[in-house]
């Protein structure tokens, strides 16, 4: 009896699950534990944007007639992911201090008035991408992005070899 990732449709339907766990958990410290993301974090979730229609585009192929099409996609879909590693591993990095901060910080909220930003001016939260706002297990939600990056990349490219 073969394992259940061990399928080309059960590997996607891994890396979906780790993709869609992986923004759900960003937008919940975002909108619920009230952590405002940096801009880096912000630049972090892309990959997350274009992969996940990408997964449910190639676990239509695998069952359609353009099956022959999966290793190709796959293949993109894990070279996206490997780029979302290197930029969390990057920004891993500058919180810990080892690379320069890209950037300064950035202020929180939607387009207001002048009057409201003004009031806002004494309540805004400024997040620098050079501070990591909690660590897990001795990782920050960037260290942890570039790991479950790399799971993704990797079901992909095990996906594209098949």
């Amino acid at each position: 009896m073969r394992a259940w990732f061990a399928t080309t449709e059960s590997r996607f339907v891994l890396a979906m699950l780790l993709a869609f766990g992986a923004i759900s958990g960003a937008w919940f410290s975002e909108l619920v534990l009230g952590y405002v993301p940096c801009m880096l974090c912000l630049w972090e979730r892309w990959p997350y944007y274009i992969g996940l229609p990408l997964m449910v585009g190639a676990l239509v192929m695998a069952r359609g007639s353009h099956a022959r099409h999966l290793p190709m996609l796959a293949g993109v879909i894990g070279v996206i992911f490997l780029g979302s590693m290197a930029l969390g591993a990057y920004h891993a990095g500058v919180e810990w201090k080892w690379f320069p901060a890209p950037c300064g910080g950035r202020l929180g909220g939607a387009e207001m008035s002048l009057e409201d930003f003004r009031k806002s001016l004494n309540t805004a939260r400024v997040v620098l991408c050079n501070e990591a706002p909690m660590r897990v297990l001795g990782l920050s939600f960037a260290g942890w992005n570039a790991v479950v990056s790399a799971m993704i990349a990797g079901l992909c490219w095990r996906v594209a070899k098949s």
